[in-house]
């Protein structure tokens, strides 16, 4: 069964893929905020950054986020969920820590490790704008990568969540097993 999406999915899914594409390919605070409305919301859940309204937003994208996107980024496609005021991204990104990132662990000085986490990004759309957009990811197993969290005790696995979003390989309840040893 093939799945076809209505004009209003086909918007939807277009005007996020511009934003990503101003974001990532341009990295343009004005290209973003041109596919939004007047007031829009990001919210990176995990961290509690981002802003509230073009203002917050223009200085978020241009100081906190476009300029801290590092020159290995990749960002891999696993899933997405399209309605006529929504969109669902499930994604895996990639990076070697090599530059500050507010946006993913604020306030910690490059560590030179390389990263790789599942997100997941719901996008809002209000009379063909985006108005908002949620982003979730898992911040222990990013600070276990990046050498923060080191206690093996702890369940918290590093790459290998991301890694199972694109394969689906990973033994599932392996901090179960872990921990009966």
């Amino acid at each position: 069964m093939s799945e076809s999406l209505s004009s209003a999915e086909k918007l939807a899914s277009s005007l996020w893929d511009k934003h990503l594409e101003s974001e990532f390919a341009h990295k343009s605070p004005e290209e973003a905020l041109s596919t939004m409305t007047d007031n829009p919301r990001v919210t990176i859940v995990s961290t509690m950054v981002g802003g509230r309204g073009t203002e917050e937003l223009r200085t978020f994208y241009a100081k906190h986020f476009l300029n801290q996107l590092p020159p290995d980024l990749e960002v891999t496609s696993v899933s997405r969920t399209v309605g006529t005021h929504r969109v669902v991204d499930e994604l895996v990104v990639k990076f070697t820590h090599s530059i500050q990132m507010d946006w993913v662990l604020p306030g910690v000085p490059p560590t030179g490790k390389y990263i790789e986490f599942a997100m997941v990004v719901v996008v809002y759309i209000e009379n063909g704008r985006i108005s908002a957009e949620h982003l979730y990811w898992d911040t222990a197993s990013m600070m276990k990568q990046a050498g923060l969290i080191t206690d093996p005790k702890l369940p918290i696995l590093g790459a290998e969540h991301a890694r199972n979003m694109v394969n689906n390989t990973a033994p599932l309840n392996e901090l179960i097993h872990r921990a009966q040893r």
